[in-house]
């Protein structure tokens, strides 16, 4: 196999891992309110939204060490190791105790910064300039089969279901624990670029092309120490650049507008008393509609890369377009304190009619908006910190996930309508400093990638 072929081959590998993993994870994080609200234990007293919280505010914190993690052992072992921690938390919830849900939501959200700094750095060293675009597609749309898969199981299984019953939850998290373990050793499969970087005699610093930690020529106590430190500074570093501070306001967007898609609206559609006995089992359908438009985003946005010429700016105002129709839908359609309705459903009315098809309608634009973001975030990312893509992508996640602790925090408390209203102002402020950041990568003509989204 030539080098460029074993290189799509470790981004395929890569996508059908995550898609593995995230299969479990994204299902249970989109049912998790809803089961924590039928769980019948006196001696159990969680939130899902405060679980949600919990994960992703240790998990921007743990981003300013995830660097070094990832330098230390490598991105495989990292994914591989982080991946477990995942497959734990999913576990949690066969025999949910409250101390062991918030103690698992902790280890996940050091995992998930780890994994997801691991994952940043195995696409940008299997990619060139001329196809970190499509690479990030075909990962991204690979990513987002997870939303399908789960979900349509959940649609099935709880098709009638009013209450969900232990019997329900156990079946569930069974099978998708299961799910979960396969995916991380899928990462095993992943092998190492031909082609590496030789590195620096002075420092002995683990190249980012590197795919273990077998290459340091330097003593194991101060190379170690050396190459978490230097990687550490990085990522301080590349905090500050003009670049990734414009980025990061779009950055924070995908935050919280991740929590919305993935645990807000899945809940706010079981809660919805309008909708009928199949209210529960909705949200696997809303899932399924949120992948399709995941996977339609990417996949597009991957395979058509060579085919334009005005560069990333058209996909990101088209992702804020239809955000902005979908977030219009829902205020019209769902019912404001559907997020914090209790297990038995919300009767208070709404705008118009609630329509189960503009539901649904809403869950595919959530999913095509969300791939136009981070499709583009992820490829004008990868292209500008390619040398650094480790300590470049942490500051992605830790952008990202510290907006995603914040929005499921104030789930808790805020009506829908509030909800939206923040959505909007981030989106449109997102999208502005996203287009000054494009212009200044085409007016500064480093960008020799501009032809590939």
């Amino acid at each position: 196999m030539t080098p460029e072929g074993k290189a799509l081959m470790n981004i395929i590998v890569l996508g059908f891992g995550f898609m593995l993993m995230f299969t479990a994870f994204q299902t249970c994080g989109n049912i998790e309110q809803t089961v924590i609200k039928s769980i019948n234990s006196t001696q159990f007293h969680g939130s899902g939204y405060t679980s949600m919280s919990i994960i992703y505010g240790v998990f921007s914190a743990s981003n300013l060490i995830a660097p070094s993690v990832v330098a230390v052992i490598g991105p495989q072992l990292s994914m591989f190791f982080s991946g477990l921690l995942y497959s734990g938390y999913i576990a949690m919830f066969i025999s949910p105790m409250t101390w062991s849900f918030y103690m698992a939501s902790v280890l996940v959200g050091i995992g998930a910064a780890v994994l997801w700094t691991a994952q940043g750095n195995v696409l940008a060293i299997n990619s060139t300039d001329s196809n970190i675009g499509r690479n990030s597609g075909i990962f991204w749309a690979l990513l987002q089969f997870s939303l399908f898969f789960g979900n349509l199981y959940i649609y099935i299984a709880w098709k009638g279901h009013v209450q969900i019953t232990d019997k329900d939850r156990r079946t569930v998290f069974v099978s998708l624990t299961v799910i979960s373990l396969v995916g991380c050793f899928l990462f095993f499969l992943i092998q190492k670029p031909e082609t590496e970087a030789t590195p620096s005699e002075d420092s002995g610093v683990l190249q980012a092309d590197s795919m273990d930690s077998t290459s340091v020529t330097v003593s194991p106590t101060t190379g170690l120490c050396s190459q978490a430190l230097d990687a550490f500074v990085k990522a301080c570093k590349l905090s500050v650049t003009k670049e990734m501070l414009l980025l990061s306001v779009s950055i924070a967007y995908t935050g919280l507008e991740l929590t919305f898609y993935s645990g807000v609206y899945g809940t706010c559609i079981g809660s919805m008393r309008a909708f009928g006995e199949d209210a529960k089992s909705l949200i696997g359908v809303s899932g399924i509609l949120i992948g399709v438009g995941e996977i339609l985003g990417g996949g597009v946005f991957g395979m058509l890369n060579k085919c334009n010429k005005y560069g990333r700016n058209p996909v990101v105002l088209l992702g804020l377009i239809t955000h902005f129709v979908a977030y219009y839908l829902i205020f019209l359609n769902i019912a404001s304190d559907a997020p914090r309705a209790p297990d038995k459903g919300t009767d208070l009315p709404t705008y118009i009619g609630p329509s189960v098809p503009v539901a649904l309608l809403c869950s595919f634009l959530l999913g095509l908006g969300d791939s136009c973001f981070n499709t583009q975030l992820l490829s004008i990312v990868g292209f500008l910190y390619r040398e650094e893509s480790a300590p470049a992508f942490a500051v992605f996640k830790f952008i990202q996930s510290i907006m995603a602790a914040a929005a499921f925090f104030y789930s808790n408390y805020f009506l829908l309508h509030w909800q939206l209203l923040i959505l909007v102002v981030m989106g449109f402020l997102g999208s502005l400093s996203f287009f000054v950041a494009e212009r200044m990568v085409v007016s500064a003509g480093s960008d020799s990638d501009y032809d590939s989204i």
